[in-house]
């Protein structure tokens, strides 16, 4: 599947992961970490969403074998703003006309650095810089998002997460797909991916879903698409290198402004909640 397409269907996908998980999430008896997680794991639409969460990232998995981080993360940030429009749609969410914008603002820097793009395969991580340079900042995280109440921090903690999910399958996506298993990197990518889903539920079903997820996105995009390009080979077109900057730059502000401008509204009352 060429990579562009793969992009705008692992989009779609998490979209819908992100709706489901946030109803499922909502309804669910308050927990932390792991305990909230092995609750939600009962839940046939947590379990939904969560297969629409790994069908966006299989998806992202292949486009990174040939297309740069700051575009292919860049595309699944855009799934808040999907997910946003399927939440209008379907479960009645209201919509200010700054979100239009928004959305539209978002598409551009998309578009910016879909043209800026240039496909390239990713600079092999030796395994002991990868877990050294990778493995240690995700334990801080786990520990540290034990330790916080707030959703921005555990939001902040989730979007860390999924930086090293995005990374080292960036690393491994040109690998041949039986041999992954042997790579010692692929474990700490699933085990990044793990901490990435019970930071997300907990901060889910403490905060507004666009806002929680917009954070999140916001520091996985700003810190792969600097480790793409400075340390993985990600390639620029000859003299767009300000395409990149203003696209990353306009998909951040986008997704940050929707996430606060859906805060008082991007969940549906709780009435209707107890009812899904």
């Amino acid at each position: 599947m060429p990579g562009y397409l793969a992009l705008a269907a692992a989009t779609a996908m998490y979209a819908l992961g992100i709706v489901a998980q946030t109803v499922a999430a909502r309804r669910a008896a308050p927990g932390h970490g792991f305990g909230l997680l092995a609750r939600l794991v009962s839940d046939r639409l947590y379990l939904l969403g969560f297969a629409g969460q790994v069908g966006g990232f299989a998806l992202a998995f292949f486009a990174r074998a040939e297309l740069p981080l700051y575009l292919v993360q860049a595309g699944s940030s855009c799934a808040v703003g999907v997910a946003t429009v399927f939440g209008v749609l379907v479960l009645g969410w209201r919509v200010r006309p700054v979100e239009v914008v928004v959305l539209v603002t978002m598409a551009v820097g998309l578009l910016l650095l879909a043209a800026a793009s240039a496909p390239s395969v990713a600079e092999e991580i030796p395994t002991d810089t990868g877990f050294l340079l990778l493995g240690v900042p995700l334990v801080v995280v786990f520990l540290v998002s034990r330790k916080v109440s707030g959703v921005v921090p555990i939001a902040v903690a989730a979007g860390l997460a999924y930086a090293v999910v995005a990374i080292a399958s960036r690393s491994l996506a040109d690998e041949p797909l039986v041999d992954l298993p042997f790579y010692p990197l692929l474990w700490l990518m699933v085990a990044a991916a793990l901490v990435g889903q019970a930071c997300m539920a907990v901060a889910l079903q403490r905060g507004g879903a666009t806002s929680t997820v917009a954070t999140m996105d916001s520091v996985t995009v700003v810190v792969t698409s600097a480790v793409g390009v400075l340390a993985l080979g990600d390639r620029i077109a000859p003299g767009r290198e300000w395409w990149v900057a203003a696209g990353v730059g306009l998909v951040v502000l986008g997704v940050l402004t929707l996430g606060y401008a859906s805060r008082p509204v991007a969940a549906p009352p709780a009435a209707e909640r107890e009812t899904v």
